[in-house]
């Protein structure tokens, strides 16, 4: 972590997990799973010091995007989400937005990646890998510099997400976790979308779902 500096806000009724990666060197900021309250998210911002950049989505459920369209408009920032999760994204029954009080959301990312897909964003070199299970576009991203993943609902510290939500699917959340553990670094940290911090090496061993 050279030249990250990373902090934590705990957002919303389900106490999502969203993350800050900024570039201690430019200060260019990326958030990642804004789930609401973005005034508290902008306080965060303000506090580091950070210039948003960039969006990262791990998925489309309600409770990490909907902060996603005001900060988006005070920031100018591009989002990024994996190409398979465009139509839950863009369905407000498959989002769960229709089902909340926060109102109907349609969301698009201005890019697409694609499974393995590598981009950069803030000065950070990131992969995205394609982790479908929790919804048939889940994805994680791999800062392999940096020693990290953002896991989102795929994998959480011993468990994984619920498969039980519109496009989600248990035989594909279990092949998506063996992926991560049997291609990352045992000693990466991995940011789940609630709870705490986990490692690579730490799930291998203790998550009952291997």
């Amino acid at each position: 972590m050279n030249k990250l500096e990373m902090q934590q806000c705990v957002l919303g009724p389900v106490y999502t997990n969203c993350y800050f990666l900024m570039n201690k060197e430019t200060k260019e900021l990326l958030i990642a799973d804004p789930a609401d309250q973005p005034d508290k998210i902008e306080a965060v911002i303000q506090k580091m010091g950070g210039k948003p950049v960039g969006i990262l989505l791990t998925h489309g459920h309600y409770d990490h995007i909907e902060a996603v369209v005001p900060l988006k408009e005070k920031y100018q920032v591009t989002v990024y989400a994996c190409q398979k999760e465009e139509e839950v994204l863009a369905d407000p029954m498959k989002n769960l937005t229709g089902f909340h009080p926060g109102g109907r959301l349609s969301l698009k990312a201005d890019r697409w990646l694609e499974d393995l897909e590598v981009f950069e964003a803030a000065g950070f070199s990131i992969q995205m890998l394609h982790t479908p299970g929790h919804t048939q576009g889940s994805c994680c991203y791999y800062l392999k510099e940096e020693n990290i993943l953002i896991s989102g609902d795929t994998l959480f510290c011993g468990s994984v997400g619920r498969t039980d939500l519109p496009t989600g699917s248990t035989s594909q959340i279990i092949r998506s976790l063996h992926r991560l553990l049997e291609s990352l670094p045992e000693d990466t940290q991995v940011y789940p979308g609630h709870e705490s911090m986990t490692t690579i090496g730490y799930e291998k061993r203790y998550n009952p779902f291997v």
